[in-house]
Formats: C-alpha cells, structure tokens, sequence
C-alpha cells in the first residue's frame, strides 16, 4: 500500500544539491518532513535491519519500505571519494578518465535504465557508447548496501581499478538524484512469506527455467541436501536473504577493494623511481587523509594495506645488505606514511580496542629488520612546552642529548602517540569554547598556568610538535573549529615563552655579546622535523581564512586548471583585533627564524631545506595588505632582537642553520614598507657561521665538505645549496639597492665578509653589472664600482688556485672596468700582478683593453688613448720580464707600434734566452721577426735556438725538423756569410743523416743571397767541395755512416728492406763529393766484412750496389 500523496512527495530526493536525499525539495517548499521519514532516518543509519526485525514482533511494511528507502546513501561526496583519487593532475589537464567524471557524464547522458531496488540491494543497466566503429556495450551493475553505506558491488565491465567504476557511480548518483523513478520493493524473503506453497513451486521452476544454463547445477545441490533429512542445511533456521541487509554482527563499512589496493601499492612501489608514482601513492595517502576527514573507518584499514605492502617492498632489504640510503622519494613516501600513523593512533573518537590492535601492529612492523629508521637526530623525548626556558642548556644536559641515540624507525612518533590521551580537563576546555573572560587566569589548581595574563588560554605541558601533531589530527579527523582553538592556544603559549626568552636575553646579553657565539638554545629545529609542527599549525590556520568555490570541495577532479588560492581575514573569536591570517603568518615567522641545529644526514639536512620552501610558498600565497605588513614588521623587529633565541639575532651558534631563504622572503616583502628594517634584517642574515669560524673572511675553500673542521657536529651535506641561497639573497639586495650608494656600500660589505665562494661572488659581480647597465637608461656607477670591485676580490681569491673559469672572469673583469672608464681599466693594468697571472695579463687585459673595439667604447682623444697604450705596453713588457716563455711574444706584437717599448721586448727575449729560454719558443719569435720584415734579428734568435737544439740520428721525425729547415733557408736567403756562421751550429746540433742530406741539396740549389731576404748576391750557388758545404757534407757522410752501423747491429730480417732503401739515399749523398763514388765502394766492403754473417741482407746489398 502506498503512502498517501503528501508523504510520498516527501520521501524522494529530486537533486543533488542537499546533505540529505529528498530533504531539499522538501525543504525549499517550506514544509516539515513527516515523523515517519525522520524516524526511518535515524534508524536506517545506525540500525542493522536484522536489529529492527529481532527489536519488534512486526514491523508494518510501510515502515520497512521507508527504512530500506533512506537506508541508501544519501550523499554524493562518499560516491566522489571512492571513485576519484583527489587530486589534481601535474600537468594541470581535465582527466576525463576519472570514473566520478565519466559516471556523471553516463547519468547525464541517460545511459541508466531498468533500476530497481529489492531490500538492500540495487541493479541496473548501464548503456555506455562504443568507439568510432563499435557498437554500444551494455553493463549489469549490482549494489548493496546497509546503514547509509555501499557494502559491496558488482559491474559487468569487471573493473579492476582501486576505486568504484563509472557505472557503479552512474547508477548510485540515479538512485540519489531520482530515487523516485526507483522502483522500490521489499526484502526478497519478505515477498516469499507471502506465496503458498504453489506459488513457491512456480516461482522456483520459473526462476530455474529462465536461468537454467547458471542456476541449475546449484539448483539440484541445494534440493538434495533439503530432502536430505539430517543436512546440515535443515539443521539452520530460516535461509540466507542477499537483499535483507547486513546483520547485527557484520561490519558496517564502505566497501574498499583490499587485494586491488595492495596489487596497485606493490606495482607503483615498483616503478618507485618515476614521478608518476610517487604522485598516485601521495594521492592515495591524500585519500586516506579524505576518509579520515569523513570518519570513514576505511581510512585505517586502506593505511593498513598500504603499510604491509610499503615493508614487502624488496628494495628495503636491498638497500639494507648494500648498506646503501634509500633514494628521497621512498624516503619522503615513508616520512608521509609515519605522520599519517600519528594522525590515525591520536585519533580522538576510536574506540579503545581499535587503538590497541593498530598499535599492536605497529609494534609488530617496528621491530622488522626493514623496517626504516627515522633520519635524523630528532629526540623523542623532547622537553614541554613551558612559560620560560633556559638560555641554554648545562654541559650535562648536552652530553645526554648526545648520547640519546637509541633506534627509532618510521613507527616510532605513532607508537609513542598511544599514550597520548584527551581526556585532559584543560584540553577539553580548550576544545570545546571560544570564550574566555579576562578572570580565567592563573593555574587552574594544576603545577602549570592555563592561561596567560589577557586570559588568553595556553596549551603546556608536552613537546611543541607534539602539540602541533594534536592540531594535525584534529584538521585530519575533521574537527576543524576544535584544531583552530588548540592552535590558538599553541601559539598564545609560544609568544609567552617568546616574552620571557626576550627577558632573559636582556639579562644575558652584555655577557654574550662580549663573548661573541653562544651555545645552541634548539637542538632540534622545528622546520624540517619529521612531525612538521610549523606546517600543521600554518595549514591549520590558513584552511579557516581560504577562500574557494564549495564544488571544488565535492568535486575535487572536476576542475580543469589549478585555481589561485585567496585568503580572507577570520577572526578570532574572543580576542579582538586577532585573525587567524596573522596568527599564521606570525607563527610560520616565528618557526622559520628558529635558530637551531642543522640536524644530521643528507636527507634530513635536504628536508629542512625543502620544509622551508614549503612554509614559505604557502606564505607567498598570502597577498600582503596594511594589517598583515604591521604584522611582519613587529615579527622582523622580533627576530632582529631574539638574541640566541633567533637565527637573526646578534650572536650565533657555529652549526645553526643560516636563514638566507626566510630573509629574502622577509626582505621582498618588507621594502615597499619599510627599507631600513627590510635591509637591516637581510643583512643580519648573511651570516654562515659555519664559514665564518673554519676559513678568514674573503679566503674560498677547495671543497664544501672540508670547510668544516669539526667531528663532533654533523657533516654540512647541503652546504653547496646553503652558499647558493647566501647569494640569491645578496643579489637581491644589490638589485633593490641601486641607487642607493649608503645601502649598496653595506651591502658590498657584508658580500665581502660573508661569502666565501669565488664562482657565487663572481656570478653577484656579473648580476650587479647588468643591472647597472640598463639598456635604455644611462649606468649607475655606484653599482658598476661594486660590480668591479666584486670581481677584483675574486680575482685576488682564485689568482693562487686557478679555475677553469678563470679567463672568462678576466674577461668579463676588463670588460667591466671598460664600461666605468678608462682609469678603472688602467687601474687594473697598474696593479696587475696581485689580480692576474703574467699570460693572463699580457693576452688578455692588455690586449683586450686596447682593441678597437675597447677605444671606441671609450671614446678617449689622442692623449688619453697614448695614456691607455703607454699603460698596456709596460704591462705588456713587465709580463714578458716575469714569464719570458709565454709573454715574449705577445709583448713584441703589443709593442710594435712604439720603437723604444719594441726593442726593450726584443732584449728581453735575448736575455732570456741566455737564461734558457726553450728552442721551440725561440723559433717562434724568430719566425715573428721575420714576419715583421727583421730576417737579421730572426736569423740571431734562430742560431740562439739552434744552439740549444740536439737531434740524434735516428729522430728524423723530431718536432723541430721544420724549425731548423726554416732557419737554413733564412741564412740561405741572407748569404754566404750567415750561412758559413750557421753551419757549424747544424753540424753540432743535427746527428740526423737524412735531415743533414736534406739540408745540403737544398743549399746547393741555388746562389746564397738570391732570397727575397737576401742583401748580398752571390754569383752562383755553392760546391760542396769548398767550405762552408764540403763541412755539412763531411758531417752528413759521417752520420750515414754511424746511422748505418747503429741499425745493422739490432737489424731484424723484416727492416732490410728499409735498410737498403737507406743505403740507396746514403749513395746519393756521398756522391755529392769528388771522390764520392769511391768512398761508397770502401764504406760497402767495410760493410761487407764487418757484418758478413748477415748473409741474407749482403746478398740484397751486392744484388742492389754491387
């Protein structure tokens, strides 16, 4: 029987825009819902239906049909959460293959048909079109569901992907938004009770005849063991009812695909070293997040999948026997996962015995040889939260930090989160009002004060991440108000403890001041912890001031592009004047100025690095207005004066973490405010103490891990990337500051004192000449001066240890003092030799400084120019004086316009020869003179370098050969006279017989003197039967002879082919003599006697000679 009209129209959802099915079309005409729907309401979310059955005798069927119609979802954002995985895909794109996506668009496309609910269970078809050529495909969708929740499904298309498939979605969001097309029918079991018993026979024979080919087999089992008497079927009460729902017993949870979970977690584990994967499983542990969030018991279970396939993971055991770090994905994927266990144990609403089996897990994964160790020296046992704190703690207390390293893995902060409660009074006060008057002061009867002088509550007690992990777990468990009013009291408590810091420091600070460095007041920094305190209270804060469109909070895949975040002022109840977008800005100040310890190991060093990039991108997506800028100013004041409370304050501790990334943030953001404050606090924060104490201020280091020299402190992994930043924030500064010459002197100053890197300083001085040289506004000096001066220091650094950038620099150095001027350039020159090596002076600066190029740019008039030349040449002519070798040259080439600068070079190069200058340079600048239209003084430099040549007989292939026959055929050219002079330097420096032939015929070619060289003529060419040529031929028979002999007496069978070859070009020569021929047939039968064991080779010389 059907209700009447009225109740019936309110029984059914018509959209999908309210919390509950049908409540909205009700609603919005302003009518009440009849006692009877929200009755069934209530009961069809907490009530198994078997409880409804064995709690009443009988229930009427009106009354079951509302309870199984509102026992359906009622919501969407379920249906979204199981279908998609959140996220927003890296490449910014729509992904229309995300089932929630391709559902909807099923649904709106009237791909649903023939849908039916029976009991607790709904079915349908889904008609989904084909591809380009395919016909359309039909799917038999299958639900079940109990409390409010889909407890199974079934889908033809046999899905195999971790979350529901786009025909479950079809169908579930048509029986949200068009329950009253739904055909609605009782529990099965309810519809048999009333057939008798011939009904029942039909409607089983029916039921076999339609489905024979499926059901039949089973159909018979089942008949044969009813007529069984003593089955074990007939000795149960009553039969299974697939479509009565769950009972009393059976969990009530949303159905979650275990095995697909932990196939898609081993396979994505598997392809760790892609980006892709890191991003699902940083979207799945977002899903776990998102479940927590809806107090879906899901959420732990599908962490607790997800763990046992991470620890299955054979690359932990791998990593382990090797000895070797896992790479920073895995380990960043652990890091998620443990603070995710925190989150899950801390859970304010489990129930006692849920708490202790997933600890009794987590005590059974931490004890697992693979399981990962926490990086890091992070204390678990952190001292609380108090109103004052120690300046700094006792040598005892430091040697116990020290000590505490016993091991703690991932599991550790979950594990040790079991003992943590909320049933502190205090606490739930805190949680449980915004309200506080001005009385509530004091201690409240505990040891600790609750509250601090304003009245304001405060939280104390416990570690500060400990604190900031209860805010996370709230947020995550979807207490939002709760986790902003712990996180008020958090931060109430830290300006107080910062208030009586403050006062302590001023107590302190002439001592320390005098004394210069302080011990370390946080050993363990709140950024970069493994727990993000800093990061929990800031998101915390933040999420209460953003400001976005509520669909993309029901559909997070739905939007195409990533959507500008924007942030309202919230404020805080209670507390006049106050926001939470203050309180987040001021708190992420606070933890980022931390001064602090750099923590131990790479990847723990790595992550403080990249923890403050976070924090300081989500501050960057805080637009700035006149209330958050008084803010920041009263922050930077703060810091500025923290003393060894504060990374920026005056005196700090060796190993502290530099504060160059927060400073830039702070300095960009302050200028347009207020400059001093702005310029004061960055350059505060160029310090790098660790630098400071290992290396004199302006003196580089040969390599980062070296430049720290104590064992007792972690090694500086990051050091290269800290001296990176130490310069973005300097250029920064230069940048802002031209213009300026008081800000920019400063600022050169601190560059000077604080940065130790030639390449960084040399990369500052390149940034400020650009910037100086605008192109289309004239320079700015000032900052040209710094950028020169800059590069001098540089210069001055690597003049010692030389790099292979060292031409570019002195390049770019001349091209800089060109662009301030001619005496800038014409300093550099004068002062030389402490900036530049000889070569590099004498090619480079001088050579460069006077091009064409370099003078136009200039625009010097003729004196100025002579001025600049005059300055190169000495340059130039000091050079060649320090290193003859290489700067000979050049310096006669820069000196050739001027007589006097060109013969100074020219004696330079002949003293230096007398001072063994190596032959192959000589024969370089002889070759240059002679290029110059100077054969006398080239043919002088050739016998200088003659003299110092030796060429044996058997290296005919020597790198001089072309040298020496070049030099022959200068004093050729040049006459009888230098030819006589030089032949007795070839004949004691050649021993090469071949090459001494050579020599000869080319000499009696022609006439000495016929050259174009040549000043006398000579009337025909030489004999070599008269001196100078009859010596050279003596030497050259004689060579021959020696050469023929030293080979013969280590001569193997395959060279005498070679050798006769030789002997024939030895004949040639000796025949140039008168009595040639004869002395070939002597030096033969010498041969013959001599070496008359050879046979085989005498035999080739008779068939040959003769």
């Amino acid at each position: 029987m059907d209700p009447p009209a009225a109740k019936r129209s309110r029984g059914y959802p018509t959209g999908p825009e309210e919390g509950d099915a049908g409540a909205g079309a009700v609603r919005g005409r302003g009518r009440p819902e009849a006692l009877l729907d929200l009755s069934a309401k209530r009961v069809a979310e907490s009530w198994a239906f078997e409880q409804v059955e064995e709690r009443f005798s009988r229930v009427p069927e009106p009354v079951q049909k509302r309870i199984v119609f509102w026992s359906f979802p009622r919501s969407e954002r379920e249906i979204c959460m199981y279908s998609s995985l959140g996220y927003q895909s890296p490449e910014g794109e729509h992904d229309a293959r995300v089932p929630f996506t391709r559902g909807l668009h099923l649904l709106q496309s009237g791909a649903v048909d023939r849908v039916l609910q029976v009991g607790f269970h709904l079915s349908g078809n889904i008609r989904e079109p084909g591809g380009p050529g395919e016909p359309e495909r039909l799917y038999h969708v299958s639900i079940s569901f109990d409390r409010c929740k889909i407890t199974s499904v079934s889908c033809g298309c046999d899905n195999r992907d971790l979350f529901y498939c786009a025909h479950v979605v079809a169908l579930s969001l048509y029986r949200i938004r068009h329950a009253r097309q739904v055909e609605l029918r009782l529990p099965i079991s309810e519809t048999l009770s009333q057939m008798n018993r011939d009904q029942l026979q039909k409607f089983v024979q029916y039921l076999i005849s339609a489905h024979h080919t499926e059901v039949l087999p089973t159909a018979q089992r089942l008949a044969d063991e009813i007529l069984l008497l003593g089955s074990e079927i007939n000795l149960v009460h009553g039969a299974p009812d697939p479509t009565a729902g769950a009972g009393i017993e059976d969990a009530n949870c949303w159905h979650l695909d275990e095995e697909q979970i932990q196939e898609q977690v081993k396979q994505l584990l598997s392809n760790g070293g892609y980006y892709g994967a890191s991003q699902q499983l940083r979207s799945m542990f977002c899903k776990v997040r998102e479940m927590l969030r809806m107090r879906d018991s899901n959420g732990a279970r599908m962490l607790i999948l997800m763990t046992e396939q991470f620890l299955q993971d054979p690359r932990l055991a791998l990593w382990q026997q090797q000895g070797a770090g896992m790479t920073d994905k895995c380990r960043q994927l652990w890091d998620e996962l443990g603070a995710l266990w925190v989150c899950v144990v801390l859970s304010p609403h489990c129930k006692p015995e849920e708490r202790a089996s997933w600890l009794q897990l987590l005590g059974k994964w931490d004890k697992l040889d693979v399981c990962p160790l926490e990086e890091g020296n992070y204390s678990f046992d952190r001292p609380s939260l108090q109103p004052t704190m120690a300046l700094s703690p006792g040598p005892e207390e430091e040697e116990e930090m020290v000590a505490a390293g016993s091991r703690h893995t991932v599991f550790g902060r979950a594990l040790q989160a079991g003992s943590l409660h909320w049933s502190d009074t205090h606490l739930q006060r805190i949680l449980a009002s915004d309200c506080y008057g001005p009385s509530l002061t004091g201690h409240m009867g505990s040891d600790k004060p609750t509250f601090d002088p304003q009245g304001r509550p405060l939280w104390l007690g416990e570690p500060f991440p400990t604190a900031c992990v209860r805010v996370d777990t709230l947020r995550a468990h979807g207490y939002p108000r709760q986790a902003l009013r712990l996180a008020g009291a958090i931060v109430n408590t830290l300006r107080l403890q910062r208030r009586h810091q403050l006062e302590s420091y001023k107590q302190q600070k002439k001592e320390l001041l005098q004394k210069g460095s302080t011990c370390i007041t946080n050993t363990e920094g709140w950024v970069g912890h493994p727990l993000d305190p800093i990061g929990c209270l800031c998101r915390a804060l933040l999420e209460a001031c953003r400001l976005e469109e509520e669909t993309l909070a029901l559909y997070p895949d739905s939007g195409p592009e990533k959507r500008k975040v924007a942030y309202q002022h919230v404020p805080v109840p209670g507390i006049p004047g106050e926001s939470y977008l203050a309180l987040a800005l001021e708190v992420t100040l606070l933890g980022l100025g931390q001064q602090r310890a750099l923590p131990e190991g790479l990847y723990a060093q790595d992550k403080v690095v990249r923890n403050e990039e976070q924090l300081l991108t989500l501050l960057e997506e805080v637009e700035l207005d006149e209330r958050l800028v008084q803010v920041l100013r009263k922050q930077a004041g703060l810091l500025l004066e923290g003393g060894p409370f504060s990374g920026f304050g005056e005196v700090l501790f060796r190993e502290s973490v530099p504060m160059h990334t927060c400073a830039r943030y702070l300095f960009t953001a302050l200028l347009p405010h207020d400059p001093d404050l702005a310029y004061r606090l960055a350059l505060r924060a160029m310090r790098l103490p660790v630098l400071e104490t290992a290396l004199p201020a302006g003196e580089p280091h040969p390599n980062p891990l070296d430049s720290v020299l104590s064992n007792r402190f972690p090694r500086w992994f990051i050091l290269g990337h800290l001296e990176t930043r130490q310069c973005e924030l300097a250029s920064s500064m230069l940048t802002a500051a031209k213009g300026d010459p008081k800000w920019l002197h400063a600022v050169l100053g601190s560059i000077q004192q604080n940065i130790h890197s030639p390449s960084l300083l040399f990369k500052l001085a390149q940034d400020a000449c650009k910037t100086a040289t605008p192109a289309s506004a004239p320079p700015d000096t000032t900052l040209l001066g710094i950028a020169l001066e800059l590069g001098l220091q540089v210069m001055r650094m690597t003049l010692s240890t030389m790099t292979w950038r060292r031409r570019e620099m002195v390049r770019w150095l001349v091209s800089c003092a060109t662009e301030i001027g001619p005496q800038a350039l014409m300093n550099i020159m004068q002062n030389w030799y402490s900036l530049f090596t000889p070569v590099e002076a004498a090619t480079i600066v001088a050579v460069t400084g006077t091009t064409h190029a370099t003078l136009l740019r200039l625009q010097l008039d003729a004196p100025r120019r002579e001025e600049l030349w005059a300055c190169a040449r000495t340059l130039a002519l000091q050079c060649a004086m320090k290193d003859p070798q290489n700067c000979a040259l050049p310096a006669l080439t820069l000196c050739e316009k001027n007589h006097a600068a060109f013969e100074a070079a020219y004696q330079i190069v002949l003293d230096a020869a007398a001072g063994g200058l190596g032959h192959a340079h000589l024969f370089t600048v002889a070759r240059y003179m002679e290029h110059r239209g100077l054969p006398l003084r080239a043919y002088k430099l050739a016998t200088l370098a003659l003299a110092q040549l030796s060429i044996a007989f058997n290296q005919d292939s020597h790198p001089a050969v072309n040298d020496v026959l070049w030099a022959c055929s200068l004093s050729h050219s040049l006459g009888r006279h230098e030819l006589s002079a030089i032949v007795p330097l070839i004949i004691r420096s050649i021993h090469c017989a071949p090459m001494l032939s050579d020599i000869l015929r080319r000499w009696t070619l022609s006439a000495p003197g016929l050259g174009p060289l040549g000043a006398r003529r000579a009337a025909k060419p030489l004999g070599t039967d008269r001196a100078p040529l009859c010596q050279l031929l003596d030497a050259a028979v004689a060579a021959y002879i020696n050469t023929s002999h030293s080979r013969l007496t280590h001569i193997s069978p395959r060279h005498y082919g070679d050798f006769i070859e030789f002997l024939g070009k030895a004949r040639e020569t000796f025949l140039l003599a008168p009595d040639g021929h004869l002395q070939f047939a002597q030096f033969l039968e010498n041969l013959k006697q001599t070496y008359k064991g050879k046979k085989k080779l005498m035999l080739l010389v008779r068939e040959r000679f003769g």
